[in-house]
């Protein structure tokens, strides 16, 4: 059967480094301590005044494309998820079609927030196993969220950062190599705890004045701890029952970035070494959609994954979507 397997991978985050000093001085007391002792976030990237989300899915892609030893009209179907994107409309994959050259590739975004790489690559997946006519994918994840931090708002100005992940999925009958299973799933009541709620259609700009507060990222109510690590439990068991593998079979678990205290509560619960989930906000902050795929190049990179390793994606995102996927490498 006609399958889809990954191929190469790509990341990219930008030059300026924000330490955590930086807020230290804004908010004028001493959140350094706190970031490290609980996240481990020592600093983040944001990017220059003149970069967008498109030019950090362009530097992605290059990177896939240079491991992949593919040229731009080699892509079919290009797939960037992000909730910061250039614009409302078009959307950012058209832009990062018209820079990258990908002149063969059917394009779109999608948005599901910090779930959005894992979404995003189970979509491509879908396509590849289901119509001949897409061979190559190329899915980037994109954060450029430093461009709607309240900075007075250290709920929110310390954790997120920018960056891209790209990863490339291509055709294949092989056996015991590729797509494994998923679970996609939302929880739709907590809608309303956390995003950029104006400057769309429910609260368009043009249409009243707003307070420039709304137009920036909100923590509006506490999310419940224990909800990440219950729904990431759930998922990566199930989607290892799909896919006819046992958990500790994992070699490798992608997962949203957002507090590694999470991460490791879930692979306590799996019974799986935490390193099996590495870690990444510690020089690079939370990156949302771009986090899975930046951590998934850094691994592949490092040679961390073997022919034939077993891995899962896992992210979740306001909204909330969770998502999880799992692969032979």
């Amino acid at each position: 059967m006609r399958n889809a397997k990954l191929i190469a991978t790509g990341s990219y985050t930008p030059d300026r480094i924000i330490p955590n000093s930086f807020f230290n001085e804004i908010l004028g007391e001493d959140v350094d301590t706190w970031l490290q002792t609980n996240l481990t976030i020592k600093e983040r990237r944001w990017m220059r005044d003149d970069q967008t989300t498109s030019d950090l899915c362009v530097e992605a892609a290059k990177n896939a494309l240079e491991m992949a030893n593919m040229k731009p009209e080699s892509i079919d179907l290009l797939i960037i998820s992000t909730d910061t994107p250039d614009f409302i409309s078009p959307s950012t994959a058209s832009v990062v079609q018209h820079k990258m050259g990908f002149v063969n590739a059917a394009t779109f975004d999608i948005n599901t927030a910090c779930a959005g790489f894992v979404v995003a690559s189970e979509t491509a997946v879908k396509f590849i196993k289901s119509d001949t006519n897409y061979t190559n994918a190329l899915v980037i994840g994109a954060y450029a969220m430093s461009r709607f931090l309240n900075l007075n708002d250290k709920k929110t100005c310390t954790l997120f950062a920018d960056g891209a992940g790209a990863a490339i999925f291509t055709a294949t009958a092989e056996e015991n190599v590729g797509h494994l299973s998923s679970d996609i799933r939302t929880k739709g009541e907590y809608c309303n705890h956390m995003g950029i709620y104006a400057g769309a259609a429910a609260r368009p700009t043009t249409h009243e004045i707003i307070d420039n507060k709304e137009q920036l990222l909100q923590f509006v109510h506490k999310f419940p701890k224990e909800l990440n690590p219950i729904m990431w439990t759930d998922m990566i068991r199930n989607v290892a029952k799909r896919g006819g593998f046992s958990v500790d079979e994992i070699k490798r678990a992608f997962m949203t970035q957002i507090n590694v205290n999470q991460i490791w509560e879930t692979m306590d619960n799996l019974n799986i070494p935490r390193k099996t989930a590495p870690a990444i906000m510690t020089y690079l902050g939370y990156t949302g959609s771009a986090a899975i795929g930046t951590a998934l190049d850094i691994s592949v990179r490092n040679g961390e994954l073997k022919k034939g390793d077993i891995f899962v994606l896992m992210g979740s995102g306001g909204g909330l979507t969770f998502a999880c996927n799992a692969f032979s490498y």
